[in-house]
């Protein structure tokens, strides 16, 4: 039987050679000014070359105001930004890959940013957690200020903005982050936003800003250009928080984005395959992401109920468990952290029935202890 990892598909205007994707890593490799720099090109090509199909960006700042998050983090919000990006854009096209750039606007767990001093948050909650030291971080997160109206409208112009500059740089696609607790999802999440208005209330309105920004993204790129967003239960600051609604809320959310326009989802657990499980550690005790012991897994349903392509990422560096959920329909595309980052020719290893090599994390320990190549989705200590 054909191994389906390997067959190409159509996502949106976009042709993948296979459905093998890496996944977006935190990285603050890009130089002060968020410029891209010479490493970056070599790491996003190193993956094409090795035979990834698509390849997403760490997060990637789109304004000159509130969404900068780390130190370091790379942004599209002027032309020479987008320049800098362009000369990765053109190194993985030279080896056939596709690339997406995943815009990322932090909110109030931003610990780095070099345009203000002050943090944004649909409300003045103080976030849970500590900021994260291997970014530069220190400490509980700054007291944000709740976004006004305006604010609100800042936040569209500047993803709509960078979606422009995205399509001038030649990325095939646009990722808005929606996931893992930055701005987006703080407007999705309950005890972060306690507004009264249109964008706090019921999942219908909590929802409601993730709409806008895809719709305007979808606006000012057309249909030419793939656009998708992501979308999480667990945050960096908060690991095993759950959906109140649980799947009435899947329902409502992933409904509503697929009605925005969008190309697909790209959903993310610490396993993706996984309606729940334990998962011990140390440090965080057990992981239960998803709605109880019983029920599909939150890619399943965001295929049910946004009856578009899914994208699925958590723990799929086994080629196993990534075949699987591509057979058993849960999702169309995987997309890989640890395992590209220990394998960047993971899908010709996997194709040739070769020995995967091991993830050791100290492997990307830069001298002063940052970690430079990271996946930080679900927290500092659990890569994917």
């Amino acid at each position: 039987m054909t191994n389906r990892l390997f067959e190409s598909m159509q996502l949106g205007p976009t042709r993948l050679d296979n459905r093998i994707g890496v996944a977006p890593m935190t990285r603050t490799s890009a130089t002060d000014e968020g410029l891209a720099t010479d490493p970056m090109v070599s790491y996003y090509t190193q993956f094409a070359r090795g035979g990834f199909a698509l390849i997403i960006t760490e997060g990637t700042y789109p304004d000159h105001k509130y969404s900068q998050g780390y130190w370091n983090q790379p942004g599209i919000c002027n032309e020479e930004q987008m320049q800098a990006w362009k000369r990765v854009v053109d190194s993985v096209h030279r080896e056939g890959g596709k690339i997406f750039i995943q815009l990322m606007h932090a909110g109030a767990l931003s610990q780095g940013n070099r345009f203000k001093n002050e943090t944004l948050a649909p409300s003045s909650v103080q976030p849970k957690g500590e900021q994260m030291e291997m970014y530069g971080g220190n400490g509980p997160f700054p007291m944000p200020r709740e976004a006004t109206k305006e604010d609100i409208q800042d936040v569209i112009i500047g993803f709509t903005e960078a979606a422009k500059r995205a399509k001038k740089a030649r990325f095939d696609g646009i990722e808005i982050h929606g996931a893992n607790g930055y701005l987006l999802d703080q407007f999705l999440t309950d005890y972060t936003n306690q507004r009264n208005d249109e964008y706090g209330g019921p999942t219908e309105n909590r929802v409601r800003l993730l709409v806008e920004v895809s719709q305007h993204v979808r606006g000012a790129v057309g249909h030419n250009m793939t656009v998708g967003i992501r979308i999480s239960q667990g945050k960096v600051n908060d690991f095993q928080h759950q959906w109140e609604g649980k799947e009435k809320d899947a329902k409502v959310i992933f409904h509503q984005l697929a009605e925005a326009g969008l190309d697909y989802i790209h959903v993310t657990e610490y396993e993706a395959w996984q309606p729940a499980f334990d998962y011990k550690d140390e440090h965080q005790g057990a992981w239960e992401p998803a709605f109880g012991d019983q029920g599909a897994s939150l890619a399943a349903l965001a295929k049910k109920y946004g009856e578009i392509p899914v994208m699925a990422n958590g723990s799929l560096h086994d080629p196993v468990k990534a075949r699987e959920m591509i057979e058993q329909g849960e999702a169309d595309v995987v997309t890989i952290g640890r395992g590209a980052l220990a394998n960047s020719d993971w899908p010709r290893k996997v194709k040739n029935n070769e020995t995967l090599n091991e993830f050791h994390p100290e492997r990307f320990l830069s001298p002063n202890a940052k970690l430079k190549d990271f996946e930080i989705d679900f927290g500092n200590s659990h890569m994917r």
